[in-house]
């Protein structure tokens, strides 16, 4: 088996409330996208493929992959307007028969959970890191009533690394090329709506969080400084 990992890096990070894109901002002395990639660099993984904003290729290579040396970045391809090009792009570049997708801004994925997922991806086909909704969750109607509060037990909050069949995946996408791109919000909704697969929930981890506003940089920066005291 051979393993791509597609690192998406091409977003403008708008809720940032910055003129940087949220994966080239400085955390801890270097860009968020760099925690990620390291993360990749030093798994199982046979390559790794980034997806940066079209324009960004140079600057993505000179200042990240030869500045800190990620030799597994054997691709950078151009993202597009959508998060769903910007995959097919990643996949299309993508050598392997199995691909990881990620987001950057999980900057904090960690060796232990992209190996469950590598494992996952040719166990089941297709699948998905997740952790249990600690919170209770209500749905809403359109002028803010309630309307449902579903079971909490049977819901998961998605995450990134997610898994795959390289050639299951490309199928979905052909399956679903009809659909709005801004509906599908996670490859593992590709597999659900094509009907290719099912997709199976892996234990993700809690500190896997997504970095999207200011505050989320200063909890990435508790969960770096955690690590380095606890040597992990």
């Amino acid at each position: 088996m051979s393993f791509s990992a597609i690192v998406l890096a091409a977003g403008s990070g708008s809720r940032m409330h910055s003129a940087l894109p949220k994966q080239y901002m400085p955390l801890e002395g270097k860009p968020v996208l760099y925690y990620s990639l390291k993360a990749f660099q030093e798994s199982p993984v046979d390559e790794i493929v980034l997806v940066v904003p079209s324009g960004d290729e140079e600057y993505a290579l000179k200042e990240i992959v030869c500045r800190f040396g990620f030799d597994k970045v054997h691709s950078i391809a151009a993202g597009q307007d959508t998060r769903a090009g910007s995959v097919l792009n990643g996949i299309k570049a993508a050598k392997s028969d199995h691909v990881l997708i990620h987001d950057s801004a999980r900057a904090f994925v960690t060796g232990e959970l992209i190996k469950r997922m590598m494992d996952a991806a040719v166990a089941f086909k297709a699948a998905a890191a997740a952790v249990p909704e600690k919170n209770t969750i209500k749905v809403a109607d359109s002028d803010g009533y309630v309307t449902s509060t579903p079971d909490r037990s049977t819901l998961w909050e998605i995450q990134t690394p997610q898994g795959f069949e390289k050639d299951l995946l490309l199928e979905g996408y052909e399956k679903t090329g009809g659909m709005p791109s801004e509906k599908i919000t996670d490859d593992a909704m590709v597999v659900e709506l094509s009907g290719c697969s099912k997709v199976k929930l892996v234990m993700g981890e809690y500190t896997n969080i997504k970095i999207t506003t200011p505050e989320d940089l200063e909890i990435g920066r508790m969960i770096l400084k955690n690590r380095l005291t606890s040597g992990s």
